[in-house]
């Protein structure tokens, strides 16, 4: 037992860190060694963010961390996480496509994991008490080990700003990577969905964000003026193929973000309604994600029946929720993506887009095992027969009928 800020706590031995390598779990890995007098060991998840990880792991060796784990899930995290959201045609307020939110649970799962193998009896993480972070996190750490211990900084230390962090980092030899020579680094989370930017310029909404800061796509009016067609192919709602090509969804993903990135597509600033009662603003980068939800619902348009597809559309801004506010592991998402998933068995075919300066167009859709578009009824010229159009007559008035009925007791009074 030890005291802190005034509260007797539990000793701590060996803590699972969720570790980025950045300045806020650098200083948190100091931290909990300082305050906790604890292990830490250090986990990184390759969920995309490529040349973070490496100094992630000297960073750490030179801190003293003697387990470091550096886990390549990328595989796992888009076909586990990703690519079951987008079969929702998930979007959170019309806008955010939850990139933070959906790496969340499988980071929670694994820290979960290596807390099991190594014998830990705690786990920390570097969200702040501010936002959505650490209620995804810890939500997913009390769903799959419920008397696991949490430590989260943010709601115990004094540590209140980035310019305090950087003191204490400076204080303590911690080395900090600055973004572009400017005073304080952006909160930056990157993975193979997106990059996310918070902090600095970007705490006034009402200011445009600086040019240099983003980092996979160019600006949409520099973009080519030539437009680049892509052919997704799905099976089973998931993208199986580009261009013809077998991929694995790691792949396709990065595929797809290369390929909007270079068209201007993907860039999103948006003002968010947090889970703990704030408004926040961040910018976000999500080139792949923003064409796999156009091309989805293309596929979907002609392979869905159309009342569950619209069932569909009703129950999409109740997950996008869970997911957005931490509740990847409640038994009500779940259940939600049992019903999803199975909606997707028929959602097989292509679907040609074209791409242009920001702009994700769909130009083509087809199935040849699943289509529900039946030509000989939809056209507008002779279809011998295939559908009368008499029949809609008893259709129209059957459903206007409690209109007429109510129209009727009007003029009565």
């Amino acid at each position: 037992m030890f005291f802190l800020n005034g509260f007797i706590m539990a000793k701590i031995k060996k803590v699972v860190l969720a570790y980025s390598g950045g300045l806020d779990t650098s200083v948190i890995l100091q931290w909990l060694v300082e305050i906790y007098d604890c292990e830490v060991v250090t986990f990184t998840a390759d969920i995309g963010q490529g040349e973070e990880l490496e100094p992630a792991r000297a960073k750490a060796k030179k801190m003293g961390v003697k387990e470091i784990f550096i886990d390549d899930l990328k595989e796992e995290f888009v076909r586990d996480f990703v690519f079951p959201m987008f079969r929702a045609n998930t979007i959170y307020e019309g806008e955010y496509l939850l990139g933070t939110s959906i790496a969340r649970p499988l980071i929670a799962k694994r820290q979960i994991e290596i807390a099991n193998k190594v014998g830990a009896d705690a786990v920390a993480h570097g969200a702040t008490g501010k936002g959505n972070d650490q209620v995804r996190f810890e939500m997913g750490y009390y769903a799959l080990k419920p008397d696991v211990k949490v430590i989260a900084p943010w709601r115990e230390w004094d540590l209140s700003s980035r310019e305090k962090l950087m003191s204490y980092a400076a204080k303590h030899g911690i080395p900090v990577e600055m973004k572009r020579g400017k005073k304080s680094p952006y909160s930056m989370d990157a993975n193979l969905l997106h990059i996310s930017y918070e902090g600095g310029i970007l705490e006034d909404p009402w200011k445009e964000p600086e040019a240099s800061m983003w980092r996979w796509s160019v600006a949409p009016e520099k973009a080519p003026n030539k437009p680049t067609y892509i052919e997704l192919t799905y099976k089973k709602g998931d993208i199986a193929a580009i261009n013809g090509k077998a991929m694995s969804p790691a792949t396709v993903l990065a595929a797809l973000n290369k390929i909007g990135g270079a068209n201007g597509i993907g860039r999103t600033d948006i003002v968010e309604n947090r889970y703990v009662g704030m408004k926040s603003r961040g910018a976000y980068e999500t080139p792949g994600g923003t064409i796999m939800l156009k091309a989805h619902r293309a596929i979907e348009s002609i392979t869905l029946d159309r009342e569950v597809a619209h069932l569909k559309d009703d129950l999409m801004p109740r997950y996008a929720a869970l997911i957005y506010n931490g509740y990847w592991w409640s038994p009500e998402r779940r259940m939600l993506q049992t019903m999803i998933d199975a909606s997707q068995e028929t959602v097989n075919g292509t679907v040609r887009l074209k791409l242009y300066k920001g702009n994700v167009i769909v130009v083509g859709r087809k199935s040849d095992s699943d289509s529900l578009f039946d030509a000989t009824i939809a056209t507008f010229e002779e279809d011998k027969g295939a559908y009368n159009q008499k029949d809609a007559e008893g259709f129209i008035k059957l459903n206007a009928l409690r209109m007429r009925i109510a129209a009727k007791r009007r003029r009565k009074k």
